[in-house]
């Protein structure tokens, strides 16, 4: 039986002690980094201050802000717990205590989830790519909830979603986020369940789906890092892996964000979109360290994950319907071989000409169209 997120109780947003909606303002370049006392220095701070070894700064309105309606429409969600407690988290730079937003406040991680739809129509969970958040899909949410029970989260250091600190109970490998996904699809309990993911991403979900035949009907693989060539991330992510220099670029809300997504595709973003990918940057330094955490642990074993990929979709035993959706504006991952590659393994494959690397971003309506298509056969 599925159980809806409505029955999952929501931690309600942050406002200010009077309850009136805070006043946002642009601010500055900022660098700083709390020793000690970070509760007296930021009691009465507005989430878009920012927080610990943070930069604040930014354009916001006076008015609630996309980003502010988007997180309106989701939910909390409690799944995987914290392999250890071990106190208050410390930057990797300087090992100073980071403010409040930095840390995690309980055994089991929150995620940010985001539901549309007939909780009784047939359940897609779409998962957002690397970098990137579940804001991603909001175009095709609308076009899919017509007919399916679509949920859509953000990764742990993503979004909304909690954003540990290496060593402090989640160290963002692959093998950790795999667990996670399954402890999260285990919270939400779906049946009749089909997964949509994007981008880097994919590895992971297709080392979970070789463990979870039982529970999947449809697996549809966005823009995947499928061939050989794929297995070594872009210079667009990979910097923020590099000694020092990467915590620093992954603190720069600009960099971090709205930059890199639009180098992959065709397209730029709105204003208003773009502020939605940069606000977990602006508000709390956690967002850039998970970013510089993620990017070592691709690089360290995207490759054996990619041939993992490989190896469990040309399996006998594999029995999941499968699609391929590709971009072929893709700037990060080549198609040069994508196709015969899935002819080789025996996937479907649709070419979406118009669309980059993240598809659901360049294309969103379309690709909501595909996939209900694929899905409803």
């Amino acid at each position: 039986m599925a159980v809806s997120l409505a029955s999952i109780s929501a931690i309600p947003a942050l406002r200010n002690p009077l309850g009136a909606p805070v006043r946002r303002e642009r601010r500055g370049f900022r660098c700083r980094s709390s020793s000690g006392g970070e509760e007296e220095y930021f009691l009465d701070a507005p989430v878009s201050a920012g927080d610990g070894f943070s930069f604040s700064g930014g354009k916001y309105a006076e008015v609630p802000s996309r980003s502010d309606e988007w997180f309106a429409r989701g939910k909390m969600v409690k799944a995987h717990s914290a392999y250890s407690s071990k106190g208050k988290a410390k930057d990797p730079i300087f090992g100073l205590t980071m403010g409040q937003s930095s840390q995690t406040t309980d055994n089991v991680f929150r995620w940010f989830c985001i539901e549309a739809g007939k909780s009784s129509n047939p359940s897609i969970i779409l998962i957002h790519g690397f970098p990137s958040q579940a804001y991603s899909f909001r175009k095709s949410l609308p076009v899919l909830s017509e007919d399916f029970h679509v949920i859509a989260f953000d990764w742990l250091g993503f979004g909304f979603s909690d954003k540990p600190q290496p060593k402090y109970g989640f160290d963002y490998t692959l093998d950790e986020y795999v667990s996670s996904l399954e402890s999260l699809l285990d919270v939400l309990n779906e049946d009749n369940l089909s997964l949509v993911v994007q981008g880097y991403f994919a590895p992971v979900v297709v080392k979970y789906a070789s463990f979870h035949h039982e529970k999947l009907k449809n697996l549809v693989l966005i823009n995947p890092p499928i061939t050989e060539k794929h297995a070594k991330l872009p210079s667009n992510l990979s910097m923020f892996s590099n000694f020092l220099l990467g915590e620093i670029f992954s603190q720069d809300p600009l960099r971090a964000s709205d930059k890199t997504l639009t180098s992959c595709g065709p397209y730029m973003m709105k204003e208003e979109d773009a502020m939605v990918y940069r606000r977990p940057y602006l508000t709390s330094g956690s967002s850039g360290f998970a970013l510089n955490a993620i990017s070592r642990a691709m690089k360290k074993d995207l490759k054996p994950y990619v041939e993992h990929m490989r190896a469990a979709l040309v399996s006998s035993s594999w029995r999941i319907n499968t699609t391929v959706c590709w971009g072929l504006r893709d700037r990060w991952l080549s198609y040069d071989g994508v196709e015969d590659l899935c002819k080789t393994l025996d996937l479907k494959l649709v070419e979406l000409p118009m669309a980059g690397h993240h598809v659901q971003e360049d294309s969103g309506k379309e690709l909501g169209k595909i996939i209900a298509e694929i899905i409803g056969k």
